[in-house]
């Protein structure tokens, strides 16, 4: 049996994720305390289901510090547990709320959206490091799912490297390990013709072949990453997401991921740009 849990934060898309899951079969639960589990668990191989998506967070709060415990025996009785953690950055979220006009799960102790955000913060800080960290700010809904989907199918018994493109005027992705900053390249924004296009273009590979300098930083993102990656294999890491940034996340950090990506062809590999996915 697999069994995948969502958790996140209130508006982060904790439902468009379930919903994915159900479209690619799974039997999906939402708001299943945590302590309840092994039960459910138990009831669903009775019935031969074997995928499940179940949804955990802080609508059932007192039982989300028995999560690792409970995932733990899981694991002991030979199913394949995992969990995605959906985030969002506060004013996203807050937007979110006022596009939906629906109420924060905590708001009932009179707090404000704000201060309901920074509360669910704390309540699922030991929950958030459990599993593959989502930052869902702006993200749309399509992408999300395309990276629900990539995260389940890969093989949780390695570990998976992700390499996402993003652009510093949106901000730093909040699921990044590693931050590397390629702002200091030439930039094919300058130029009117370059400008449309995306480094995943064969006229934008042409324009980087031409400096010395990105081939330089590139290996030395290679190196520092080729002689740590096996010190967070033997950490038991599942997953290590490798944030690449420029200005506006098009042409410099895509073109980087891309040529990291390939370079690290042997490991399990995830690749996202961020920047693209805006629109989609």
């Amino acid at each position: 049996m697999r069994l995948i849990l969502i958790s996140g934060l209130s508006g982060s898309g904790k439902s468009v994720a379930l919903r994915a899951l159900e479209d690619a079969g799974y039997y999906c639960v939402d708001n299943l305390p945590a302590t309840m589990l092994q039960e459910a668990v138990s009831i669903y191989a009775t019935y031969g289901y074997e995928q499940i998506a179940i949804s955990v967070d802080t609508r059932s709060s007192p039982s989300l510090g028995a999560l690792p415990v409970e995932m733990q025996k899981l694991r002991e009785r030979g199913i394949d547990v995992r969990l995605l953690f959906l985030e969002s950055k506060t004013d996203t979220l807050v937007k979110r709320f006022s596009e939906t006009r629906r109420r924060h799960p905590l708001s009932g102790s009179g707090l404000t959206v704000e201060e309901c955000i920074r509360q669910e913060e704390e309540l699922l800080a030991s929950v958030q490091e459990l599993g593959a960290r989502i930052d869902t700010s702006e993200l749309s809904a399509n992408a999300l799912r395309t990276w629900v989907n990539e995260l389940v199918e890969a093989d949780d018994n390695r570990l998976t490297v992700i390499f996402q493109s993003f652009g510093f005027k949106y901000g730093v992705p909040l699921d990044a390990d590693f931050v590397f900053d390629v702002r200091c390249l030439p930039n094919p924004y300058y130029d009117k013709q370059l400008r449309p296009l995306t480094g995943q273009d064969a006229e934008i590979v042409a324009y980087f072949a031409q400096y010395p300098m990105v081939a330089d930083l590139m290996s030395d993102i290679r190196q520092f990453l080729a002689k740590w990656l096996p010190a967070f294999r033997q950490d038991n890491r599942s997953y290590l997401t490798v944030a690449i940034g420029c200005t506006g996340g098009q042409h410099r950090s895509v073109f980087i991921a891309e040529s990291l990506a390939k370079s690290f062809a042997s490991e399990q590999v995830l690749l996202r740009h961020r920047q693209l996915y805006r629109d989609v």
